[in-house]
């Protein structure tokens, strides 16, 4: 079936070969697109609880038990050189092992036994018996209150009676109900590695992150810049949370109550759509289209779509997407402990008869009690595929469709709704398009949202089942990756999408290991949760559907497909001689790129991080015929020439 199944579904027409016109939207009318544009997913890299993704060091810790005796060593390695760990010292293993993944919150990161906060409290004076203290003059509030009676001391100090009653804020801490999180590896700090400048966690992972992805495309981003436009270049990228800590939005709001100044950082550095914003600023110097699609749980996905649309109508050749979230924090943490949602010390006792496993706080589809928050920076790069066969670009698979529904009319604003059965239904009928029936029901699984509350392990599992019958699927694989890492929020579909790369590259399927079988109240028919590891092969499927359900009714289901696959359809496409073109500039690639792989497994590399490189005003660009020369970029921008809305109007010049 391949690229014409591809072009047939999406509404155009086989491509051409190349050395022709690879890109029809530099050459024919607007009104004469079509769209043959297939996403490439050409380089893939971030940090996450199971460590550095790119290369599928990551995925291999959610598997460890799976892998032979060298896989295991190259994962120890990978993730020693972050945690600091020496892999040939007594005890490394266990000791990089038990830091990684979900675990019991590391008081480096946050001490949920003494959380700082302000308790409030009365001083109960009165004209009889005031309330007498001395304190330094220049600390006296710049408002006084009308109860106060002050006087200069000679030594600097002011005595201060209070004739009445005082609210007091008296620093204190409290104990958080939880105690779990899915961490990044102990030891590792990603604003250590360059200049972050106060760096809000979120944008420090960004870097780091954003970082990984380029050096794994094993392409130097100066030949990606000459073979497209500055305008061809997408990135989407952000938080569903922003970044809340003290040194972005979270210190903004809370340095006044606290006694502290806002900085001139804290306002900018906050906002959501700042992962993509640093990309272009630090990173690529990129010119083209940015932002970031908020939908809660569900934004990797809006933002994949976002891309998908760019790639397929021609508007973009490359595309970076991603997200970054921290929200490893006392205020977050007990916002969704006030929803019910999070996995707590207590409701994790009285699951286990009064012992504690941290290791098994998320358990999607079992008996469960709450999902358990992760933090997590990942990013992906996407070329079309004209594009990836010009450059030998490495096929990790292809992102072919996201879909995205509301929930219609709710009672509650974060209970599920039908949105996820269409969003589900339409992906699935995407998939089969594209490949057949049979791969749908032979060689397909599902990243579930798997989030580990009880109401998701119902509705979820519930949506799952039903589509899968009504597609004649008997036995469809899930594999929900939250089981290891945790709920990463706005950057948790990211999580989904490395996994699936790792499945298509080491040939596993991880199980749902902190479960013995799915609880009583989850649908199962036509489904495989299975709580062990499956070998399938690394080309033992085709198809994986990628489901995110987000709090307001946001939900979005993604359709990718394997690299065999897109092989297949790039070779059929391009032709036998462009193909073998193509592979041998791939060869050059592969070596750029293990280069780069061995060199952060050494330590010798750091992250990419341009601060004030290259900065243009408008005095650099040059304007001809209906185009913009960039500096650094070898093709113009091209300025719109034509409107297809103007034949609907009279007497223009």
């Amino acid at each position: 079936m391949g690229w014409v199944a591809y072009t047939a579904r999406v509404g155009g027409q086989p491509g051409k070969q190349l050395g022709e016109p690879a890109h029809p939207s530099m050459t024919s009318k607007p009104e004469d697109h079509r769209v043959t544009h297939l996403p490439v997913i050409v380089g893939y890299g971030g940090i996450s609880p199971a460590g550095r993704s790119s290369f599928g060091h990551a995925y291999r810790r959610l598997i460890f038990d799976a892998l032979d005796t060298s896989q295991k060593q190259a994962t120890l390695a990978s993730l020693g050189q972050l945690m600091q760990v020496a892999v040939d010292a007594p005890g490394a293993e266990e000791q990089i092992l038990a830091g990684t993944l979900i675990r019991q919150l590391d008081p480096a990161l946050l001490d949920p036994m003494a959380v700082p906060s302000n308790h409030a409290m009365q001083a109960l004076g009165s004209a009889q018996v005031p309330t007498v203290f001395e304190v330094t003059t220049r600390h006296l509030p710049k408002a006084i209150p009308p109860q106060w009676q002050l006087e200069p001391l000679v030594n600097g100090n002011t005595r201060v009676t209070i004739n009445g009653s005082q609210g007091l804020l008296v620093p204190s801490h409290r104990e958080l109900k939880v105690h779990t999180a899915g961490q990044l590896p102990a030891g590792f700090e990603p604003g250590t590695l360059y200049n972050s400048r106060n760096h809000p966690r979120g944008l420090q992972m960004t870097v780091f992150g954003a970082s990984d992805a380029l050096g794994s495309l094993g392409i130097d981003w100066q030949l990606v810049c000459g073979a497209v436009s500055p305008d061809q270049i997408s990135v989407y990228a952000g938080s569903g949370m922003g970044q809340l800590d003290a040194q972005g939005s979270g210190g903004m709001l809370s340095a006044r109550f606290n006694g502290k100044r806002v900085s001139s950082k804290q306002c900018p550095l906050g906002f959501a759509e700042m992962p993509a914003d640093f990309i272009n600023a630090y990173l690529l110097g990129s010119l083209g289209t940015t932002g970031t699609s908020m939908g809660a749980c569900a934004s990797f996905l809006y933002n994949l779509r976002q891309a998908i649309a760019d790639i397929q109508s021609g508007k973009s050749r490359v595309a970076i997407v991603g997200g970054s979230e921290a929200p490893i924090l006392p205020d977050i943490i007990e916002g969704y402990s006030a929803m019910g949602a999070l996995a707590t010390e207590q409701g994790l006792r009285d699951l286990d008869g009064g012992k504690l496993d941290y290791r098994r706080a998320c358990r999607p589809f079992g008996e469960n009690c709450g999902f358990t928050l992760s933090e997590s920076a990942q990013f992906i790069v996407l070329f079309d595929d004209a594009l990836a066969c010009e450059l030998g670009a490495q096929i990790h698979g292809a992102a072919t469709d996201v879909f995205v529904n509301a929930d219609g009319f709710k009672k509650s604003i974060s209970a599920p709704g039908v949105g996820n059965y269409l969003t589900m239904a339409r992906a699935l009928a995407s998939g089969r398009s594209l490949l057949g029936q049979k791969a749908l029901r032979e060689r397909s699984f599902v990243q579930a949202h798997g989030t580990s509350t009880p109401q998701n392990r119902v509705t979820e599992s519930a949506v799952l089942s039903s589509i899968a019958g009504e597609f004649g699927i008997e036995h469809w694989p899930v594999v929900a990756v939250k089981n290891f890492l945790g709920h990463s929020v706005g950057t948790a579909g990211a999580d989904q999408l490395m996994a699936t790369l790792g499945v298509w590259q080491e040939g596993i399927l991880p199980g749902i290991t902190n479960i013995d079988e799915p609880a009583a109240d989850v649908q199962t028919r036509h489904l495989t949760i299975s709580a062990e590891h499956k070998d399938v092969g690394a080309d033992g499927t085709d198809l994986a559907i990628i489901n995110a359900k987000g709090f307001g009714g946001n939900n979005a289901s993604a359709v990718v497909v394997s690299p065999t696959v897109v092989e297949q359809m790039l070779r059929n496409k391009h032709g036998a001689a462009a193909w073998k073109n193509y592979q041998q500039k791939r060869e050059q690639t592969l070596e750029n790129a293990n280069r780069y792989d061995q060199a952060m497994v050494s330590g010798t590399q750091s992250p990419v991080y341009l601060f004030d490189n290259n900065v243009m005003d408008g005095d650099a660009l040059r304007f001809q015929n209906n185009q913009v020369f960039v500096p650094g970029f070898k093709k113009p921008v091209d300025l719109p020439v034509s409107s297809p809305y103007a034949k609907w109007l009279d007497n223009i010049d």
